[in-house]
């Protein structure tokens, strides 16, 4: 083979006919015959050199590669010892179930107990599609089968087996769905695969597996002899090593999709509460969806107070400013323990709002046309419905009044003094319209009458509290939409021009919905408090009044979190035909306990059982008894609390706070001292909570941690120092010379000793306190506190999954 080299010149063609080859091409030589050889020398040993240093790097990299470790080297186990019915890998054991029986009748959701086990568990299922042409040879085949079996054992006389008759009727079905293409085959693998840190542990888990797989009529059964391949199976690389499949249909392997739940655990925010589906904590800020404005429906006395005064708690730690329209003084407690400011709007209160006030402005805008506006729907409320005459003459005079004081739509004019409603009614009276005279008879039962004093005084109330209530309880009933509306009025007209995080919350809301006028200002103020970093909290417990009116359904549509607690059997078609509840959801929400339901946020959505620590649970409580019980425990002499405290003998109460020497004894300034009677509150601005605690309703609480506000803290402290309890009557501290001479001192206020012959010696009680110079204080006696406990969970219930409920059924055939 000739190779034509750049550096060697071309000679003449060779005429001698022998250099022609056989294809009729000429070759070229050289006028040197070696000068080939060399070319072909030099390029031989190029090439020689090419493939040594391709060699070299080659052996280069594999050394290289050696020095490296590889993925596979990272993650190996040290060492893989294979048991009959274990598997060690590295210090781990594990251990793998297969389920081999399943039940005849399954619902949605049925895996849950398992899919939600309290140890972490490894479950693995897989799912393969069958031809149906392959399965109907099979069916007809196996339906030939039961058929003969059955008329075998009726000639013959016997007994028809019912398990065959079962699996007849269900085969049957089945045939008859997979030929009209409603339902397809699928085999069904499932397996649960078990790790633990020793072999006893491994040992108490598979009980408890194989027990919870059990009461859902599962048969488990370890692969003994298998389990190595059952590990493999386990790992997710899609390999079904151990083949234990179930026929199955589609609706019975829908059932078995085990993401049944969604979470609302997000990192900021506060917590609501715990998911009764999975137990994670529903934590969750309303400020960071499209608004904050929240609705909640519940029936009287399914917890929804409690659950607003707990969020309007916990935001308050984190600055936002709280502000409460309370119809039935539920806030109040909460309101002076937090050093809140409580406006107790009635007949003789001080506190006077005048609806005709108008903000400070600047001086570009026009507020006086936005005010006539809400005056005249606050007006058709107090005087009824009026003619399209006398609103036309009422917009008139309402002009006028201002024009009087001087106020235009001028903005340079709007800061001066307002008119009061005594000068509306002047107006009226001056006007020539017979209109105008009836529109002032009207008017004068709130001026002149037995109403009079509330709706004309100028305005003292102002919003620089940071948790401010407006309690309208003292008021008559004719009265309190009226004060509702005005209260609210005032309340937007702040914070429009003080922008703020803010909450309002409309307590029984029904109130207002139930007028036009003021149902159309509350969708106007939740369309709109967006814009001013408000989030509205509208409260009723009737559904009917508040969702039958369109204003109503829009204030739902306007607000991104919707709370569902227990419902009316009357209510819940209502609720489920706006909320699009499924027959599961509309049955969770009429057999949910107190402070349970349905918790919206976005598109998401959980069931919820709402926690408070003990600390809030005090605050908010509103449960009578639990109330009457607390004032008892406040009208315990302190003195006699304390002594009791530090000798043990608390006549059945369980002294928790810590002993106090003889020269620490004084009377408390407040019920917060004692421990039993209301602890010290400490709230926590960042919301970590973790600890759980015991409620005094019976239920695991959150336990917040320490405050990292300053400020808050000192709100809290404060209000530590002024508990809603009533407190025991002050009274100076005993002057004593020593411990015995208070307890001689009080003895007729405690329990008689019981003789020594009545009683036997306790190792476990404190020695008797002797007579000892007043210097030396006496020995502490430590206190012992019962840990609590936490309950079981109730059963959960699974949301949005299935339209016919938790009762609906699938199907699986029995044929294997």
């Amino acid at each position: 083979m000739g190779i034509n080299l750049p550096f060697l010149k071309k000679k003449e063609r060779n005429s001698d006919p022998k250099t022609e080859n056989s294809a009729g091409t000429e070759t070229k030589n050289s006028e040197n015959p070696n000068e080939s050889k060399v070319a072909a020398a030099a390029s031989s040993f190029v090439m020689k050199k090419k493939m040594e240093n391709i060699e070299n790097e080659s052996t280069a990299e594999r050394k290289l590669a050696k020095g490296i470790p590889s993925v596979q080297d990272i993650i190996a186990p040290s060492a893989i010892e294979v048991d009959f019915n274990y598997l060690k890998i590295g210090d781990k054991y594990f251990r793998t179930l297969f389920v081999s029986g399943y039940p005849r009748f399954v619902g949605a959701n049925w895996l849950e107990p398992i899919i939600n086990f309290d140890r972490s568990i490894n479950i693995t299922m897989f799912y393969y599609p069958i031809n149906a042409r392959n399965v109907l040879d099979d069916l007809r085949r196996k339906i030939a089968e039961m058929e003969a079996t059955i008329n075998i054992a009726r000639e013959k006389g016997r007994v028809i087996d019912p398990a065959v008759q079962a699996a007849l009727g269900d085969a049957k079905s089945l045939q008859e769905q997979l030929v009209k293409g409603i339902e397809r085959f699928f085999h069904f693998s499932f397996y649960v695969t078990i790790s633990a840190d020793t072999i006893d542990e491994l040992n108490s888990v598979t009980y408890q597996v194989e027990s919870t797989l059990g009461s859902l009529s599962l048969i488990s059964k370890k692969a003994t002899l298998e389990m190595e391949q059952a590990f493999q199976t386990s790992i997710p690389v899609c390999l079904d090593k151990l083949q234990v499949i179930r026929n199955m249909d589609t609706t019975s392997v829908a059932t078995t999709f085990p993401f049944t739940s969604s979470e609302l655990t997000a990192n900021e925010g506060i917590l609501y509460g715990v998911n009764q589906h999975n137990g994670s904590l529903v934590i969750f800020d309303r400020f960071s969806l499209e608004n904050a404005n929240s609705v909640i429906f519940a029936k009287s006395g399914a917890g929804k107070s409690y659950l607003v005064k707990l969020e309007a708690l916990r935001y308050l730690l984190f600055g936002v400013d709280v502000i409460v329209i309370d119809p039935e003084t539920e806030y109040r407690r909460l309101c002076e323990a937090v050093g809140g400011e409580y406006i107790d709007f009635n007949m003789k209160s001080k506190a006077k709002i005048n609806p005709f006030e108008l903000p400070e402005t600047a001086e570009q805008e026009d507020q006086l046309s936005l005010k006539i506006l809400s005056l005249h729907a606050l007006l058709r409320i107090m005087l009824g419905d009026m003619s399209p005459s006398e609103s036309a003459i009422l917009d008139r005079a309402l002009v006028d009044t201002y024009r009087l004081k001087g106020i235009t739509q001028d903005p340079t004019t709007q800061n001066r003094e307002p008119p009061l409603l005594e000068d509306l009614y002047k107006v009226l009276l001056a006007m020539d319209e017979p209109e105008s005279k009836s529109l002032a008879e009207r008017m004068e039962r709130y001026l002149k009458g037995s109403l009079a004093g509330i709706f004309d005084q100028r305005s003292n109330v102002d919003l620089d509290n940071s948790f401010s209530v407006f309690s309208i309880r003292n008021l008559e009933d004719v009265l309190r939409p009226i004060a509702m509306f005005m209260i609210l009025d005032f309340i937007w007209t702040k914070i429009k021009h003080d922008m703020k995080k803010r909450l309002l919350i409309l307590d029984e809301a029904w109130t207002l919905m139930r007028y036009p006028d003021s149902a159309a200002f509350v969708y106007s103020l939740a369309k709109r408090a967006r814009k001013y970093y408000l989030g509205l909290t509208t409260v009723t417990q009737d559904v009917a009044d508040f969702l039958n009116t369109d204003y109503g359904k829009a204030v739902v549509t306007n607000s991104s979190i919707q709370i569902l607690l227990k419902q009316h059997p009357a209510a819940i078609d209502r609720i489920a035909e706006v909320f699009y509840l499924s027959e599961g959801e509309k049955n969770l929400l009429l057999s949910a306990g107190i402070g349970e339901g349905l918790f919206f946020a976005g598109a998401n959505h959980v069931a919820i059982q709402v926690r408070a620590s003990a600390q809030e649970h005090r605050l908010i409580t509103t449960n009578p008894e639990e109330l009457l019980k607390m004032k008892r425990e406040s009208e315990i002499d302190p003195e006699i609390l304390k002594s009791a405290q530090r000798t043990g003998t608390s006549g059945g109460m369980q002294a928790t706070a810590p002993t106090m020497t003889e020269t620490e004894y004084q009377t408390p300034t407040s019920n917060a001292e004692i421990q039993t009677e209301a602890p010290e509150i400490q709230p926590d601005v960042s919301m970590d909570q973790t600890e759980i605690l015991e409620s005094p309703i019976g239920a695991p609480q959150i336990q917040p941690e320490a405050p990292a506000s300053e400020t808050v803290a000192q709100k809290w402290s404060s209000a530590a120092q002024t508990q809603t309890a009533p407190m025991a009557p002050k009274r100076p501290a005993p002057q004593l010379q020593n411990l015995k001479q208070y307890q001689n001192q009080n003895r007729t206020q405690t329990p008689p000793r019981p003789s020594p012959e009545q009683t036997q010696p306790d190792p476990h009680s404190p020695e008797p306190i002797k007579d000892q110079d007043p210097s030396i204080p006496p020995k502490p006696v430590q206190s012992q506190t019962i840990p609590p406990q936490r309950p079981v969970m109730p059963n959960p219930y699974s949301t949005g999954l299935d339209e016919q409920g938790d009762f609906t059924k699938g199907t699986i055939n029995l044929n294997q």
